[in-house]
């Protein structure tokens, strides 16, 4: 049995010291042959290494009493007690239910409006005016989010546009930017007006790329422009649906801090306040880093989670999946 082993283990051996410098020759052709290509990708590896995986070792400050004088290596460390601070506080549930909320609003409103967008845009033979539609529909994704919001507080406005139109009508006007119970639909209709064009360019691109010969068998059957869009067009695009579905789940803990920064007062705290607010006033205004740190590698994990999750069902109940 032993001399068996031994003879196996011999070859085993013999064979990883055979394919060793096949290995090797493999990866001096491959490099020979694409060695432009990797120089192209080099600085886009040094800057991800250097900006993104470089700095990571800054996570430890969400261990530690951290102050800039001792520095990362030199603060207290103070294990869970970050996290354990953040679980505990006032805020957690406000900011969690906030962050959760609104991203959720934005998968059930936001995330169809491209696609119907791409649909309705796929349907119309007028090359003039769909071209029209579309520029219409692109421009307010060029508007920077600091005027989108100024235009949003001047047509809001207690004197504001729409509060005229309501007078008109004899409704009371009602200060929208104030009201904690309006900040969810204007932050997620805003931001549908302004990303629904953009957005849809990904979808008529996947539309782009369906045969045609589908949609003429389609016709020979007797399937109307209904039929086709239900099962020839639809399906063509599910793959890219389910692709930025996913990535959209990766980033559901991260709403857009610099927009709700631009929006919310203390009097829409309530609604408005999301963990990414709440680490800008903590970590930036009242410089506690540490604390910031915690709370921000719990969003992290939290979204990474998320983002596998959503992977891993949908490659269980669907041939589509990042991985």
């Amino acid at each position: 049995m032993s001399a068996a082993r031994h003879y196996t283990l011999e070859n085993r051996d013999a064979a990883v010291s055979v394919r060793e410098p096949g290995t090797w020759k493999t990866i001096a052709k491959d490099w020979k042959r694409n060695k432009i290509i990797y120089l192209l990708a080099l600085p886009v590896v040094l800057y991800y290494a250097v900006f993104h995986y470089g700095p990571m070792y800054g996570l430890l400050i969400a261990f530690k009493d951290y102050s800039i004088p001792d520095g990362v290596w030199g603060s207290k460390w103070v294990g869970f007690d970050h996290f354990r601070n953040f679980f505990e506080s006032y805020y957690f549930w406000r900011l969690l239910r906030n962050t959760v909320l609104i991203n959720v609003y934005e998968l059930l409103f936001a995330f169809p409006a491209p696609i119907i967008l791409a649909l309705l845009l796929n349907e119309i033979r007028g090359g003039l005016f769909k071209r029209a539609v579309q520029t219409i529909s692109y421009l307010p994704h060029f508007i920077s989010i600091v005027v989108v919001v100024g235009i949003l507080f001047d047509f809001l406005a207690r004197d504001g546009l729409v509060n005229q139109i309501l007078a008109f009508f004899g409704i009371e006007s009602i200060q929208f930017m104030k009201e904690p119970g309006w900040f969810r639909t204007l932050f997620v209709g805003s931001g549908i007006w302004q990303g629904v064009g953009w957005g849809s360019i990904i979808y008529l691109a996947a539309i782009a790329t369906i045969d045609p010969t589908l949609y003429e068998a389609a016709k020979m059957d007797g399937a109307g422009r209904w039929k086709q869009m239900l099962h020839i067009t639809l399906p063509g695009m599910m793959p890219t649906i389910v692709i930025i579905f996913i990535l959209n789940m990766g980033s559901m803990m991260s709403v857009g801090s610099e927009k709700v920064l631009l929006m919310y007062s203390p009097l829409t705290y309530e609604t408005a306040d999301v963990i990414s607010t709440f680490v800008y006033r903590r970590g930036v205004l009242e410089t506690d880093y540490g604390f910031t740190a915690a709370v921000g590698l719990f969003n992290s994990v939290v979204s990474f989670v998320l983002l596998m999750l959503s992977n891993a069902i949908s490659k269980r109940v669907s041939e589509h999946h990042l991985w």
